[in-house]
């Protein structure tokens, strides 16, 4: 069952900082999935959206380990957007893993909350579905997902 999201729920994050990383792979799909997610964002108040386009989802955790850990930057939430089609070789099966891996381990090494709507689909009209101009879009998910662990944060203390 499909679940969408109410923008109208989305927590206000007024001084947010967030950076969304997006591979280049797709990049129809990925770019309507940034679009859904930097409007959302603007929405939620949060008016510091940095963007970077990488090669591909298997350079998303370098990209992120080097913006926190080489260059500095601090950021409230990062959002990391692509997707991964299964092909005719084992590619699907070796990349998947690894990203979402890497990326869950560096969000506890770094302390920051990193949102992933990397799409692994069989078939690319499955990802075109998740990134249409809906309440379903996967980025707009993203958005929804880091108001929310930022709005938890900052209550949490």
């Amino acid at each position: 069952m499909r679940q969408g999201i109410d923008e109208t729920k989305i927590p206000r994050i007024e001084g947010a900082k967030i950076a969304i990383l997006k591979s280049r792979w797709y990049s129809d799909v990925v770019e309507s999935l940034a679009d859904a997610c930097r409007t959302a964002l603007a929405n939620a108040g949060c008016s510091s959206v940095s963007e970077h386009t990488l090669p591909g989802v298997f350079e998303l955790p370098f990209a992120v380990h080097h913006l926190v850990r080489k260059v500095g930057q601090r950021f409230d939430a990062i959002i990391c957007l692509g997707v991964i089609l299964k092909g005719d070789t084992s590619h699907f099966e070796m990349i998947t893993p690894e990203v979402f891996t890497g990326l869950a381990r560096l969000s506890l090494e770094i302390d920051i909350p990193i949102l992933v709507e990397i799409l692994p689909v069989l078939e690319l009209r499955h990802a075109v579905e998740r990134a249409g101009k809906d309440e379903f879009n996967k980025g707009l998910a993203a958005a929804s997902a880091a108001a929310e662990i930022i709005a938890w944060r900052r209550s949490a203390g």
